[in-house]
């Protein structure tokens, strides 16, 4: 009988200049993301990917997303997990992001975040509305992954399979967002337009005329 150890470590150099690029991208959205409000303090991280690659890089182990540069992320072979020898610890997520690129091999980029307003429409149960046209374009539609402890298996392979017929946003219960896209801008952009959407639904509910909304249409083809 054999057994399996854990994974052995990546023993790989700091990445192409392409890969240099996709940090800086990350920390940059990392800054404006906390700027928005959509997350506090060192929760949430942020990953991405070369396309077709077999590792991505996420944010490090306690890393607050307003503080981000080159050195914070942590390099990690998608299909088991061993991270680079040379690179920090990465975040207690991480098994989310891999689960989620092993099941959608066109994602290059995952944004999770916690934003107020999706969670508390979660948490009373409503969904969100798509009400402009920029919602039905960049969100299209949100599934709910019900919620599993924060950094469990249980919830990466929700999230993965809730994201597996195409949905790019999804609102995972009592805990945050995970937004995907093929770039870190798309990816960006998804996340502002959940929350927007989000607040919008929240204003109409305070009114008392949430009943009175319709869902925008996705653009054709979409």
């Amino acid at each position: 009988m054999t057994t399996t150890g854990p994974a052995s470590p990546l023993r790989l150099d700091a990445g192409s200049d392409d890969e240099r690029d996709l940090r800086d991208q990350l920390a940059e959205v990392g800054a404006a993301v906390v700027r928005a409000g959509l997350v506090v303090g060192s929760g949430g991280n942020l990953s991405a990917r070369l396309p077709g690659g077999d590792t991505c890089w996420v944010t490090g182990a306690g890393t607050w997303l307003d503080q981000l540069h080159r050195s914070s992320f942590a390099r990690v072979r998608i299909a088991d997990g061993a991270p680079s020898a040379s690179t920090p610890a990465p975040s207690s997520e991480v098994a989310l992001h891999l689960a989620t690129y092993r099941a959608r091999p066109d994602v290059t980029a995952i944004v999770h975040l916690h934003p107020q307003t999706a969670l508390l429409l979660d948490a009373l149960g409503e969904r969100i509305r798509l009400l402009t046209t920029d919602h039905a374009f960049y969100v299209r539609r949100v599934a709910t992954v019900p919620f599993f402890p924060p950094g469990t298996r249980e919830l990466a392979e929700a999230a993965a399979s809730a994201a597996a017929d195409g949905t790019n946003c999804l609102v995972l219960s009592r805990h945050g967002c995970s937004v995907l896209a093929n770039s870190v801008e798309l990816a960006h952009k998804r996340a502002h337009n959940l929350e927007e959407a989000a607040q919008l639904t929240y204003r109409a509910l305070a009114l008392g005329r949430a009943a009175e909304l319709t869902d925008q249409p996705p653009p054709a083809g979409a």
